[in-house]
């Protein structure tokens, strides 16, 4: 018997600096944030959300996308875990238009490029964390 799974619940990136890591997060999605600890949060609030480690929560769809701070280490595809996260978008106009956002954000990117299925977008976080945006073939 196999477990039934149907989608991602959530996935969470490890990062070194939190706050460099939101900021870019913001700028480049713009996610609502589903958790993080309250500014000015009372002990048993901070408690309560301590399974957050000290990051954010963000909701992607019906899914949560999440950051949280673990010092300083670098991310490398090659060695055993995460090779890259890849965001799903409506159309290929929809990459094109994040080309464009990430040029002026001034994030280096691939270019889009056409793997047969859909288009892709290849570009790295702060921490070099491998990102794709995919758009499928209409």
């Amino acid at each position: 018997m196999t477990i039934p799974t149907r989608a991602f619940a959530h996935i969470r990136l490890t990062v070194s600096d939190i706050d460099r890591s939101r900021a870019f997060y913001d700028e480049i999605f713009g996610l609502p944030v589903a958790f993080e600890v309250p500014a000015g949060a009372d002990d048993a609030t901070r408690e309560q959300l301590g399974w957050l480690f000290g990051g954010v929560v963000y909701q992607l769809g019906d899914s949560l996308f999440g950051l949280r701070p673990v010092g300083k280490d670098s991310f490398d595809e090659d060695r055993v875990g995460l090779d890259h996260a890849s965001f799903a978008v409506q159309s290929k106009a929809e990459l094109e238009a994040a080309a464009a956002q990430l040029d002026r954000s001034g994030v280096t990117h691939e270019g889009i490029k056409d793997i047969g299925v859909g288009y892709i977008l290849e570009f790295r976080d702060p921490d070099n964390i491998a990102l794709e945006l995919f758009a499928p073939k209409a």
